[in-house]
């Protein structure tokens, strides 16, 4: 592998990580603010995520293969152009056109000056379509001429400083041109946008299905699934943060996770009326509707269903991390075993996937596992 190609996997591998850290909290906050994911919304969030940092990379790609840049270049390089319209006569220079022959002004347009105008101008058009969604008023347009200028700006800044000294020496220019049709372009966009955004339902309709789902009381199932995602989260940073100050061993750890989950899982809920981290983010709770101990004994049901689950992984991973030598009479089973236990994790995987998959998109059919081992029913009152 070539060193050129090195930073452009490290880019892949960051782009993919950013995309995840601005989903899930994109996800948490859709989900507390509606009750549901509507599709326009998803649709116009997932690609405003991926356009933006698509536009990012865009502007940062091709990364130099070392970070001595200045060793690259000649002394006295110039990492500025502040010359304004400096396209316009790059466009003109050796295009060869005659004002007398219209016929030769198709020229203007094979020229690479025009080529980087014109990608420059569509760079930011999408986002003017998108802050026309955010910020919805026509009348808000200077506040969308501001943030397009800030951005393209940032960008700019990004180039000359080497990504902020990350490269000794600036490897693009800060271009005045730049600065100008980024910021045209994303004005174009916010002019533009009511066309696109004419193909997604309006934020009024979103809001009677939310209404609609907060009076029937309803709660979809990627909110259990995401206020779970944080509970375990949450539970599993505090693990960490014990086990760093403690003695870690299988012992300690599997003791301290078990506690963390039944702290999480059980004993939280109980002191919140049936709420957990989790579910107070997204705004609901569990509740039998009987009787406050039958609310109890199904809380710790529910526990004990995702305690079991977590259970199994912990046994499979230390069976995994087992090592026994060669010379061990034992060491033909330990193999055998750890065969058996990877087959084991690919399967309860699968399964899990697959459950998952089916009470996501099951239209509210299916339970989670361990909401029906419970019967516990989901609220958004009290």
């Amino acid at each position: 592998m070539g060193a050129y190609s090195q930073p452009i996997i490290i880019a892949i591998y960051t782009f993919i990580l950013l995309a995840f850290v601005i989903w899930i909290p994109w996800l948490i906050y859709t989900y507390r603010k509606y009750g549901f994911m509507p599709l326009s919304t998803t649709i116009i969030s997932f690609s405003f995520i991926f356009y933006f940092l698509s536009a990012l990379f865009l502007v940062l790609l091709p990364l130099p293969t070392i970070r001595d840049t200045c060793s690259m270049q000649e002394p006295g390089t110039q990492h500025y152009s502040l010359v304004p319209f400096q396209f316009v006569i790059d466009m003109f220079k050796n295009s060869g056109i005659m004002w007398s022959q219209p016929g030769t002004y198709i020229n203007l347009f094979k020229q690479s000056a025009f080529y980087q105008a014109f990608f420059n101008f569509m760079l930011l058009m999408p986002f003017g379509v998108y802050l026309r969604y955010f910020l919805q008023q026509k009348k808000k347009w200077p506040m969308a001429l501001g943030l397009t200028f800030l951005l393209t700006l940032f960008y700019e800044l990004t180039q000359v400083t080497g990504i902020y000294g990350l490269y000794n020496c600036a490897y693009r220019i800060f271009d005045v041109d730049d600065l100008m049709l980024n910021t045209l372009g994303g004005i174009v966009g916010f002019f533009i946008a009511p066309a696109v955004l004419a193909l997604f339902p309006s934020k009024d309709k979103i809001h009677e299905k939310a209404d609609l789902l907060l009076k029937l009381d309803e709660v979809k199932p990627m909110s259990v699934l995401l206020s779970v995602v944080i509970d375990l989260f949450i539970s599993d940073t505090v693990t960490q943060i014990i086990l760093h100050v403690t003695s870690t061993n299988e012992v300690n750890e599997f003791l301290i996770r078990s506690i963390s989950l039944f702290v999480f899982f059980f004993v939280i809920p109980i002191l919140w009326n049936g709420r957990t981290v989790g579910t107070f983010i997204m705004r609901f709770r569990y509740d039998s509707k009987e009787s406050r101990s039958s609310t109890v004994n199904r809380l710790f049901k529910r526990f004990a269903a995702i305690y079991v689950t977590f259970f199994i992984t912990f046994v499979i991973m230390v069976l995994n991390q087992s090592q026994i030598s060669m010379e061990s009479p034992y060491y033909h089973v330990s193999v055998f075993l750890q065969i058996g236990t990877m087959v084991l994790n690919f399967i309860l995987t699968v399964v899990l996937f697959i459950h998952i998959m089916l009470v996501v998109f099951g239209k509210g059919k299916r339970r989670f596992y361990f909401d029906e081992a419970s019967d516990l029913y989901t609220t958004r009152k009290g």
